[in-house]
């Protein structure tokens, strides 16, 4: 049975464009949705009151959603998700924390393994206060194709740690498992992108040579006390990723 498609909340940040986090959110929801849920979106008058944003706002977010190739929008028939829609260019990434769920999702996700340990001799500088991180790592696939196109580690803080549902990372990124299901109140992610060479676990991973080029990002989320709650270190395969930053003059 095919169950309505729902969006994800959204927490809006007025220092930001609303159509731009809107369309960060939906984009999200889109990419992450259950296989069985339906295809047709709610109408834009619904999808605004859910957002809390005016029509107008609702329609430049869905014209970007659109323009991406994830949805096909018909005159008095409605809006549907495309059903091959698949991520294409690099997004503009403005800062907001949908962004960085957005860029994340979308993706078949395997948990290969979670567990305590000694905190990483290149992770002390963050975790000060901690003799020990809960790490968990996970494998992602190509929705369509299934082919591995990232794998990940996040060192996280023990008593988050304990509230966290393995089941829920199989579904969503840390991101959104840490605000939406622990209820970590985030204030800022500090992203890191560099270009290495595929070591051994890596190169098995990801299917690709070893020493082959890919590019490694280092994600930083801290909490609205300043206190650094995750770290993840993803590595991508080089021809799969790509990273765009939009800094706007005004």
């Amino acid at each position: 049975m095919t169950s309505s498609f729902a969006p994800d909340s959204l927490v809006l940040n007025r220092k930001l464009p609303l159509w731009y986090q809107v369309s960060q959110s939906l984009r999200a929801s889109i990419l992450g949705r259950a296989p069985e849920a339906s295809l047709r979106l709610p109408t834009e008058e619904r999808l605004a009151a859910h957002y809390g944003v005016s029509v107008l706002t609702m329609r430049q977010a869905l014209k970007e959603l659109e323009e991406e190739g994830l949805i096909s929008r018909h005159r008095r028939r409605g809006t549907f998700i495309e059903p091959g829609a698949r991520r294409g260019a690099p997004r503009r990434l403005l800062g907001s924390i949908d962004a960085i769920v957005a860029q994340q999702s979308g993706e078949r996700t395997t948990v290969l393994g979670h567990g305590p340990g000694p905190v990483p001799g290149e992770l002390a500088e963050h975790f000060p206060d901690l003799s020990e991180v809960m790490t968990y790592r996970r494998l992602r696939r190509d929705g369509e194709t299934g082919e591995p196109t990232n794998w990940a580690e996040n060192a996280v803080r023990p008593e988050l740690a304990a509230r966290i549902d393995v089941a829920d990372l199989e579904r969503w990124p840390m991101t959104k498992v840490l605000r939406d299901a622990v209820g970590v109140r985030i204030g800022r992610i500090t992203d890191t992108v560099e270009a290495r060479l595929a070591d051994p676990p890596t190169a098995e991973l990801l299917q690709v040579p070893l020493l082959s080029p890919i590019l490694h990002y280092t994600g930083v989320t801290r909490d609205t006390t300043g206190r650094v709650v995750d770290v993840a270190r993803i590595r991508y395969r080089g021809d799969r990723f790509s990273f765009s930053v939009t800094v706007d003059a005004s």
